[in-house]
């Protein structure tokens, strides 16, 4: 119980931190202090550790997690201020250094060599430096990472509800290390993609963007099927819906279905067309029809199941 408060604990200090660095992001390109004031959606976070450890000891749900939820309300808003502003000034941002050599990387932590022994200064002066030295849309890059990597090793940390065991866990962490890939592809890919700045295609991306990071939160996966004893009566069709049913609408209508109408967009009507476009154009249409075909196989094997049943 103590292991469980002190991981609960931990997770949501991670979530604040990152969260932090989102918000010190914003005001340092808007250079306006009043989007401090975004710290204040880290309250229902704080609020929901409180009751956690309190009336479940830390222990989370099995279906749902709260403290994933609120962790996105905390840092969402701050990446669609970063990304909206950076496609309203990318053309401004031309004096930058890429993440593709040592010394590039060790160019903003350099102030740690001037021997200053105020940390809270060096930290200051540093987070400056990565401001100056770092591509906009790098360091907006390095925050949907840092968001993904924190999001998977959030909910491996984070105590799960008694009804979740290991073998669970492990498929849940395994599927969203694949869906953190592909978010991150498709935001980083589409928003590139967008030369002209469209104010309401990037809406659009985002949006999208938004609407798939709600697989991190549930826990659908992980869903039990009914028990299927003969000798009980027959459920209703519905009960009868398996763990596969639920991973099979989830993927088909919060990832790869509005991925697909996306770059479908980008695609007919910004008739923008490259090679890796199109092979996730591709790959979100195949698995889409997938996706559709496995359905229509379990409902039907379902139906059958429940008529032989019933006579």
């Amino acid at each position: 119980m103590f292991f469980n408060s002190v991981s609960a604990v931990v997770t949501r200090f991670l979530f604040i931190l990152i969260s932090l660095i989102g918000v010190w992001s914003v005001v340092s390109v808007k250079k306006n202090g009043l989007y401090w004031l975004l710290t204040l959606l880290y309250l229902p976070l704080v609020a929901e550790l409180i009751l956690t450890l309190r009336r479940r000891s830390g222990s989370g749900y099995k279906w749902f997690s709260p403290a994933i939820v609120f962790f996105l309300i905390s840092i969402v808003p701050s990446l669609w201020i970063l990304e909206l502003h950076h496609q309203e000034n990318k053309d401004n941002d031309s004096r930058c250094d890429k993440l593709n050599s040592l010394d590039n990387i060790k160019s903003p932590f350099s102030i740690w060599s001037n021997g200053s022994v105020n940390i809270q200064d060096q930290l200051r002066k540093m987070l400056s430096n990565c401001a100056i030295h770092l591509c906009a849309n790098k360091w907006i890059l390095a925050l949907h990472q840092a968001m993904l990597i924190l999001l998977i090793v959030g909910k491996w940390l984070l105590p799960m509800a008694a009804e979740v065991n290991r073998d669970q866990l492990s498929q849940l962490l395994l599927i969203f290390v694949g869906t953190a890939a592909d978010i991150l592809e498709f935001t980083s890919e589409s928003l590139s993609d967008i030369k002209d700045s469209s104010p309401a295609m990037v809406y659009i991306i985002l949006a999208v963007w938004t609407w798939s990071m709600l697989q991190f939160p549930l826990h659908l996966s992980v869903m039990t099927a009914p028990s299927e004893d003969l000798s009980e009566p027959a459920p209703s069709l519905f009960s009868q819906i398996r763990t596969e049913v639920w991973s099979t609408v989830e993927a088909l209508f919060i990832q790869d279905g509005p991925f697909l109408v996306v770059r479908l967009i980008v695609l007919i009507y910004f008739k923008v067309i490259h090679q890796m476009l199109i092979f996730f154009a591709i790959k979100n249409f195949l698995v889409v029809i997938l996706n559709i075909y496995r359905l229509s196989v379990l409902v039907c094997d379902k139906s059958s199941r429940v008529s032989f049943l019933s006579h």
